[in-house]
């Protein structure tokens, strides 16, 4: 499902070129450092606020003619200007769920010592391992 919302970029002129980022219809606020990191950085917020939201819970977006910079919350901080953000949410939540975890496993003293011995990497063995048992 590919989202979009209307987001406020303020641009700070300071050393870092931070740009402050609102997102109005999620009450959000985030920051980047320079125009496509500050694109970034909206993207993560909106895929994150909405993650686990089903499509009836998602708040419907602005029309991006009804958004007032001048009632931004950054409006003094700089010079404002509005874009659309769009977010892929049933991509986002692929890659959020594909990060590592840590997992512990239990196996037999001789295994381990084998393992190690052998310079087996232990998790792709029971990555592998997992993967061809569920069919992947």
């Amino acid at each position: 499902m590919n989202i979009i919302y209307p987001v406020i970029f303020t641009e700070t002129n300071d050393k870092k070129s931070t740009i402050l980022i609102e997102i109005p219809d999620l009450n959000g606020f985030t920051q980047g450092y320079g125009i496509a990191d500050a694109i970034n950085m909206a993207k993560d917020y909106i895929g994150n606020a909405l993650f686990d939201k089903v499509a009836t819970d998602i708040p419907k977006a602005s029309r991006i003619d009804s958004i007032d910079l001048k009632k931004s919350e950054f409006a003094k901080a700089g010079k404002s200007f509005l874009s659309l953000v769009d977010v892929d949410l049933d991509m986002f939540r692929q890659i959020e769920k594909s990060r590592n975890v840590r997992r512990n496993i239990t196996l037999p003293q001789w295994l381990d010592d084998m393992s190690r011995k052998a310079k087996i990497n232990v998790s792709a063995v029971t990555q592998n391992a997992l993967k061809k048992t569920l069919g992947f």
